[in-house]
């Protein structure tokens, strides 16, 4: 009896061995597709980059010597592994995959002509971690509906005013399009050359049209001291302009 015990309990353990590997890749797997941070590629003058976190924080690639983004400066989702400790604002990782995100600069306001330069089709802004504004971008995870595969919307940011706070509206333009798929996109814009305002913390009111009617939300924004500029994962940031 005890050899059988032994014997039952030796293949238990194996079963759940298997089974803890199975679940570790798995695991693994999941971790691997998934994006851990948005962050900006700031391209260096000697070829190399680094990637701003936040504000503050940095992370530098172990694995990659220039940016896949040549002298362009973008938003971008990672999934990194840290390798050691932090030293100090500065975090030396491993990249494990990097996805641009569309990038564009604010456009002027043109009053009356708004609505057929930049069209006023509905749009939400999702409340998501990548919807965020920091290192002096506004950063959107946006949501509406999306027909043919390979059409592209056209979203932009109309810089309405240069006063505190200043006020910005997201305008989306469909190109007809307002029945189809629902989907979501990713969408950044440099606000780094705006107005600054004392102490380089600027309030922003951003007003969009959505589908239950016009909404406006009210971010803080940092922007550089420096001015620099150069220029899961949704399906459809590939279709926006």
């Amino acid at each position: 009896m005890k050899a059988k015990f032994l014997y039952l309990s030796i293949v238990v353990l194996s079963c759940l061995s298997v089974s803890l590997q199975s679940c570790s890749k798995e695991d693994e797997k999941v971790f691997l597709s998934l994006p851990n941070a948005v962050v900006t590629i700031r391209p260096q003058a000697d070829e190399s980059f680094v990637m701003q976190l936040d504000d503050e924080n940095q992370l530098i690639a172990d694995n990659i010597t220039k940016s896949p983004f040549g002298k362009k400066e973008v938003r971008a989702l990672v999934n990194y592994t840290e390798n050691g400790a932090p030293q100090g604002k500065v975090q030396h990782v491993t990249v494990n995959w990097l996805d641009s995100i569309r990038t564009k600069m604010p456009v002027p306001d043109m009053g009356d002509m708004n609505n057929i330069n930049y069209g006023n089709d509905p749009i939400e802004i999702v409340n998501d971690w990548v919807t965020v504004a920091e290192d002096g971008y506004l950063t959107m995870r946006v949501r509406t509906f999306w027909g043919a595969p390979g059409s592209k919307h056209y979203i932009n940011l109309v810089y309405k005013n240069s006063s505190d706070p200043l006020e910005l509206e997201l305008r989306h333009d469909a190109r007809g399009e307002t029945n189809g798929r629902w989907g979501d996109a990713l969408i950044a814009f440099n606000l780094n050359e705006l107005t600054q305002i004392e102490g380089n913390e600027t309030r922003i009111i951003l007003k969009w049209h959505s589908y239950s009617g016009d909404k406006s939300s009210e971010f803080s924004l940092k922007l550089r001291p420096d001015r620099l500029v150069t220029g899961d994962r949704p399906q459809f940031t590939s279709s926006v302009e």
